[in-house]
């Protein structure tokens, strides 16, 4: 791996952290076209940095909101502060659950497996388009919601489910404040995203030896920026109720993908 391709993954993390077009349906994509050998070894290392740099992107974004919320939490009251934080706990359990006893089983889905990526990017789509039809309201994600929200991210875990997609059409459909809905959505996944990194340097399996520093940095900053990007022009997008435009793209991918399988199978 050389700076150019940490680059390129640092931009797609980026991006597809925040935008509905699944990022875990992309990088099997791009595994299918150019080989399983186009991921070495030290890329887990690198996922690592990728995740934390998007994670970190989030927190400079909403920095007001979770200085908010910290100085709430604080002050151990049972304020509004302290109820957000307990639906952003509940909205984890879901996806907390399936990551704890179902992992094996989940990467099993993970494999090149074109047809189920593209059957998922359609349901993307579709949810996608639910949203932007989704009339404009005032209310705040509730205690019930939250969980719901949080079974839209566990079943995002599936290759080609956008977890930023299913969240906040999950939250809009249920009748949720857009604008909320997409604030939620970005602030339920940090602790998450800081719970993997966790477990993925706890097992021992992430290697240091013989790792280039530059590659990693690069990799960072690109996925730090972009995700700086992707994160304020997705808060934008969702309040203009324009991802119909991305329920196209979801919808043109997933249709190419099977086909693509069927046409190489």
């Amino acid at each position: 791996m050389d700076v150019w391709d940490a680059s390129i993954l640092g931009i797609i993390q980026g991006l597809t952290e925040f935008l509905p077009v699944s990022s875990s349906g992309h990088l099997e994509l791009g595994k299918a076209i150019l080989g399983d050998d186009s991921l070495p070894k030290e890329s887990l290392l690198l996922t690592v940095i990728l995740h934390f740099a998007t994670a970190l992107s989030t927190i400079v974004i909403f920095r007001k909101d979770i200085a908010e919320i910290l100085k709430g939490l604080f002050s151990f009251k049972w304020n509004e502060e302290t109820k957000f934080s307990l639906k952003i706990v509940i909205s984890m359990i879901p996806a907390a659950l399936v990551g704890y006893f179902f992992e094996s089983e989940m990467e099993i889905l993970f494999g090149e497996n074109l047809i189920l990526v593209g059957f998922m990017l359609i349901v993307t789509a579709l949810l996608l388009w639910l949203t932007d039809k989704s009339k404009a309201t005032q209310k705040p994600v509730s205690y019930t919601n939250s969980f719901v929200i949080g079974v839209a991210q566990a079943i995002a875990i599936l290759p080609g489910i956008s977890r930023s997609g299913a969240t906040i059409a999950t939250s809009v459909i249920l009748g949720n404040d857009k604008s909320k809905a997409a604030r939620f959505s970005f602030l339920m996944v940090v602790p998450l995203i800081f719970g993997k990194i966790a477990k993925d340097i706890a097992s021992g399996e992430i290697s240091t030896d013989n790792a280039n520093l530059l590659i990693y940095i690069v990799g960072f900053i690109a996925a730090f920026v972009s995700g700086l990007f992707a994160c304020t022009w997705m808060i934008s997008i969702v309040k203009r109720s324009k991802l119909k435009y991305f329920a196209i793209y979801c919808f043109i991918v997933g249709v190419g993908s099977i086909i693509f399988t069927q046409i190489n199978g």
